[in-house]
């Protein structure tokens, strides 16, 4: 059993060199050459940081960006997966968060962070693919081109110039994802090789995923969702095709053209594939969804359009990597159920002193196994508040098992199954993207237009959620706040609808907002 999540990949192309393992675009590498470009990728990037510091990858889906991530790996270093979608500003909140040592990211999008880069003072190695020239970095950042690095990394290795690999064990860390909460900007949840390693054996064997599937990967490598589809594929030797999609039908045809047989999505995106024609001889064998509930009339007509596909539904977090699914054959008879616990990882539901709660008792989901991660980077405070200790350990134990409390609210039924009842907190969830109401509040509180700002979300029937910003600004208009929002914020976290008003806010016993009673007002 492979230790180390950059293993799968070894392993593979040791099993089954010339099967093919990652295609983009018109590119294709079997596991051989993936193998082959992820020991370039970690012998460049080994000359670069130490064993345990932080590689951010800042790409869009392509090869690149999944020989970087595993090729840090392999290094001995610690990958940070930054979504493509986010702003200059909220990438250099990460890179400064975590104290990124190498920037692996484009000539395009470079050009855009020099302004912000200031700000993170750990940089040391920009690497960027397509490299057309000098941006003006910061003192003290090296600049080079990706390709040239792995070309002069690849000389070494043929020049019998290669350096062992740093030994690192199942407990290091071996990834950062950024996440969302209720407060504040995103947390770097620290994941370890045993995480990783766990949770890619956990779903591959529920999915049943074996070397001759070809999986779709639609969805942001910086999620765990989306990192997991290369882990499951990497771990059984299938094949995974990587796509920065425009639109819904694109994925279709890509299914047609490439024999797609696993493909993962969130609820919005299901919402509009569910509605398009699919082939009579479509070639999937499984969907999943998370990221939220899939509205039934979606899963009805998922399941119309693809009657000879099995669907699962899952639910998860970034802190557990993956929690509960429902295995196919229940949809009929609980298609709004989240399932139960996935394979090496116990889910219960409890009250606030930890007992377990009763049949249909709605109560707090605490997940814990192997799956649970380390916590949150360089933020004891909110480790602690979401990392506690199991409920109902022996107290002779002389060490304390921990365990992720969600902040959700769910209800088991007689026989085991959990239902989704609610969150705990204001974390507002938007086609499956965790959003902070703060961290909305303090970019637009940054416009100068506004005096004071309340951000929530609200149902909606495709996104799960959508977002909701009340203002107190005499002087600007609707139309000029929800500009600079789309100037400031990735497309998902821009608010759909915006009031402004010019009388204070009213407030609560304790002078703050109300934000209970402004809320309500939206949801009656």
């Amino acid at each position: 059993m492979s230790e180390l999540v950059h293993d799968f990949i070894f392993a593979a192309a040791h099993r089954t060199p010339h099967a093919p393992a990652l295609a983009y675009g018109s590119k294709r590498l079997d596991y051989a050459a993936l193998a082959d470009v992820v020991k370039s990728s970690a012998l460049a990037l080994s000359g670069q940081c130490a064993p345990g510091e932080r590689v951010a990858v800042f790409l869009e889906k392509r090869i690149e960006n999944v020989a970087a991530m595993f090729g840090a790996s392999a290094a001995g270093c610690v990958f940070v997966p930054v979504n493509p979608l986010l702003k200059p500003e909220q990438v250099a909140h990460i890179l400064a968060d975590c104290n990124v040592r190498v920037l692996v990211t484009s000539d395009e999008r470079l050009a855009a962070l020099v302004p912000v880069l200031a700000g993170c003072p750990g940089l040391r190695t920009v690497l960027a693919t397509g490299l057309a020239g000098e941006h003006g970095l910061p003192a003290g950042v090296e600049l080079a081109g990706w390709e040239a690095a792995l070309a002069a990394a690849q000389g070494q290795a043929t020049g019998g110039a290669t350096e062992a690999a740093p030994r690192r064990i199942d407990a290091d860390v071996a990834a950062i994802l950024y996440t969302s909460g209720s407060t504040g900007k995103p947390k770097g949840v620290v994941l370890s090789h045993r995480n990783l390693v766990a949770g890619a054996h956990s779903v591959a064997s529920y999915l049943g995923i074996t070397a001759e599937d070809r999986i779709l990967s639609v969805l942001p490598l910086s999620f765990d969702y989306g990192l997991s589809q290369l882990t499951c594929a990497f771990l059984a030797g299938a094949s995974v095709v990587l796509m920065n999609h425009l639109f819904a039908k694109d994925i279709v045809s890509a299914v047609a053209s490439q024999g797609i047989t696993g493909l993962a999505a969130v609820p919005p995106l299901w919402s509009q594939l569910a509605r398009l024609p699919w082939p009579q001889d479509c070639t999937l064998r499984y969907v999943t969804n998370s990221g939220g509930a899939m509205p039934g009339a979606t899963l009805s007509a998922l399941r119309a359009a693809l009657p000879r596909v099995q669907v699962f539904l899952m639910y998860g977090l970034t802190e557990a990597f993956r929690s509960t699914y429902l295995p196919p054959e229940e949809l009929e008879r609980r298609p709004d159920s989240i399932g139960r616990a996935i394979p090496n990882a116990e889910v219960m539901v409890v009250r606030p002193d930890g007992t377990p709660c009763a049949a249909g008792e709605p109560g707090e989901l605490v997940h814990r196994g192997a799956l649970v991660s380390l916590g949150y980077w360089n933020d004891p405070a909110k480790t602690a508040e979401r990392f506690r200790p199991a409920p109902g350990q022996d107290p002779a134990l002389p060490l304390v098992e921990m365990a992720v409390w969600s902040g959700d609210t769910v209800r088991r039924d007689e026989e085991g199954f959990l239902y989704f009842v609610g969150r705990t907190d204001d974390l507002i969830k938007v086609s499956g993207y965790r959003i902070s109401p703060t961290e909305i509040e303090e970019l637009v509180y940054a416009t100068g237009l506004v005096e004071e700002a309340v951000a929530f979300g609200v149902p909606h029937p495709e996104l799960g959620q959508s977002v909701i910003l009340l203002a107190v600004a005499p002087d600007t208009t609707a139309a000029a706040l929800l500009k600079e929002c789309q100037r400031r914020m990735p497309a998902y976290m821009v608010p759909a609808h915006i009031a402004l008003r010019s009388d204070a806010f009213p407030r609560n016993p304790n002078g703050k907002i109300d934000r209970t009673a402004l809320r309500s007002a939206f949801l009656e």
